[in-house]
């Protein structure tokens, strides 16, 4: 009687299906936190003006959204009280009080959280602080002449 080896016959194989699943599911990961981007978490409908825009692509940037929440770059400040948002501010800034400082207030925001930005800045020693504002519909429709 002979004996077979029944190893030769088994052929090794690499199933490629769940490594395909792995890698479809880690592009879709980095495609969708690819998009995220931090103007797109908060709604603001900002004041209008007229004016040139100024460069603040370095500017520390305050958000104050319509119902009086901060937030100070990508940090929200999660109480509303003058020291919150001081240490906040201080905390992101560091000991740079030359940085200008971009505060992006929505139209509708209540005007005590903006004074209450203005006073935590001011008292922080922050100098160079412009206002965010929307072009004017007016002012667009010159442009387009």
């Amino acid at each position: 009687m002979r004996i077979r080896d029944h190893r030769a016959d088994d052929e090794p194989e690499i199933n490629l299906v769940p490594l395909i699943d792995v890698i479809l599911v880690l592009i879709i990961f980095f495609v969708v936190t690819a998009t995220f981007d931090s103007r797109s978490v908060l709604k603001l409908e900002l004041p209008r003006a007229t004016g040139e825009p100024n460069d603040a692509s370095k500017a520390l940037s305050v958000l104050v959204n319509a119902d009086g929440r901060y937030f100070v770059d990508d940090r929200e400040v999660l109480r509303d009280d003058l020291e919150s948002l001081k240490s906040t501010l201080a905390e992101v800034a560091g000991n740079d009080r030359q940085r200008p400082v971009l505060l992006r207030a929505d139209a509708r925001t209540p005007h005590q959280a903006v004074v209450t930005a203005y006073d935590a800045l001011g008292q922080l020693g922050f100098r160079r602080v412009m206002i965010a504002t929307a072009p004017s519909p007016k002012a667009q429709a010159g442009e387009a002449r």
